[in-house]
């Protein structure tokens, strides 16, 4: 793989959809449409994810999203639109972005019979200026499991080593399914790290997760897929103001000094006539906007 562009700075609250692409776009997703048994999945999705920034993709199960993925990693073909990957046709460019993007399953996607280091060198064998395996297994801590079978590997350590797999070829773009899942406090760290990292080296990083404390704490642009669609576009600090509340019921926040009384502002309202008023102290979080856009019911 190339080596990754020059960094760029975090990104301003953008609209729900993709727009004209930016200079620096890596991923750019138009009016995308998959249907399975005559029902669109996806329907007229659109997106962007720029280098050197994280760019989190966050639904409800049977939203779309993995479907969407999957098109822009060249595993799905759409029915409609287009998807372009660092300038090129994704369909028609895909022998000559194998080099340049990586992708990291959540099912891993590696060989089952194989020793985690063994498959971890064979990637980097396929590529022409590899990272060094070494420095990856000392970060990744998979010394302690690199003589094992994949099979045998728990689904912290699979994920360890599906991550380094996906960046030991210098990816320009790179694609992480549940990086943290499986993962103790310490593990999830180390990936976290890297994740950065490689943000910081101008790699375009697309992040699929259901942890909205992992979407939160890494990406610079959140992209809300529901019923198909992008719902909902933005820096995490933009979407925790402006996306809308769940109820009826009317809702202010402010910020409060820390020997605020939240018991005399509700007997204030109270006294002033709001009834069942409810003071609750915290801070709104990605996980209450994401419950906001898509709802509380199972799916």
């Amino acid at each position: 793989m190339t080596s990754p562009a020059t960094a760029t700075g975090p990104r301003s609250a953008v609209p729900s959809g993709a727009g004209s692409a930016p200079d620096d776009a890596a991923l750019v997703v138009n009016g995308l449409v998959k249907r399975y048994q005559g029902r669109a999945v996806v329907d007229g999705l659109s997106l962007t994810a720029r280098r050197g920034e994280i760019t989190a993709v966050l639904g409800p199960n049977g939203a779309g999203k993995t479907t969407t993925i999957e098109c822009c990693e060249g595993l799905r073909v759409p029915d409609a639109g287009t998807v372009h990957v660092l300038g090129r046709d994704r369909r028609s460019g895909a022998a000559a972005l194998r080099t340049r993007v990586g992708v990291m399953l959540q099912d891993g996607g590696l060989p089952s019979g194989a020793r985690a280091l063994e498959v971890l060198r064979h990637v980097a064998a396929m590529y022409a200026a590899p990272r060094d395996v070494g420095e990856l297994v000392d970060r990744l801590g998979l010394a302690t499991f690199a003589r094992t079978s994949v099979r045998r590997l728990s689904g912290g350590q699979r994920q360890r080593l599906a991550l380094a797999c996906a960046v030991v070829g210098r990816p320009e773009l790179v694609f992480l399914d549940e990086p943290s899942a499986g993962l103790d406090p310490q593990a999830r760290r180390a990936v976290w790290d890297l994740v950065r990292e490689l943000r910081s080296d101008g790699v375009a990083v697309v992040l699929t997760t259901h942890l909205m404390d992992e979407a939160e704490s890494l990406a610079d642009v959140v992209h809300v897929v529901d019923h198909g669609k992008v719902i909902a576009s933005g820096t995490v600090d933009a979407l925790l103001v402006s996306a809308p509340c769940a109820g009826t019921e009317t809702t202010v926040r402010f910020t409060a000094p820390p020997d605020f009384d939240t018991a005399a502002l509700t007997a204030w309202l109270t006294a002033h006539g709001v009834a069942d008023a409810t003071v609750t102290a915290g801070r709104r979080t990605l996980e209450d906007v994401f419950l906001d856009l898509t709802g509380r019911q199972l799916r």
